[in-house]
């Protein structure tokens, strides 16, 4: 289960929203993060995280988008109940086949 968001979407949005214009523009790209954050009251280090998966989602910046990295995560999930399911099976089968190899009375 995920942890509670710290910060509101909307906030997050506008956020990253500033620091990504800052940073397109040459004399204000160096510490867009830093500024925006300060005056946010959001954590320099967070927005700069937040500003790298938007370029990342936008295809701006080479790494896994947002909507890869969820449908990688449901695929893993699936794959562990998957590897769940047929190990219960292969100890049933097991099992069973010991059962009808006994001698009968």
């Amino acid at each position: 289960m995920a942890a509670p968001r710290k910060y509101p979407d909307e906030l997050r949005e506008r956020a990253t929203r500033l620091a990504v214009d800052l940073r397109r523009d040459p004399a204000t790209r160096s510490g867009a993060p830093q500024r925006v954050g300060e005056q946010l009251g959001i954590n320099p280090e967070t927005l700069r995280n937040w500003v790298s998966q938007a370029e990342i989602d936008a295809g701006e910046r080479p790494g896994t988008t947002t909507s890869d990295a969820q449908r990688l995560a449901e695929l893993e999930r699936e794959n562990r109940e998957l590897r769940r399911a047929n190990a219960i099976l292969r100890s049933a089968s097991a099992f069973f086949a010991a059962e009808l190899d006994r001698p009968q009375r």
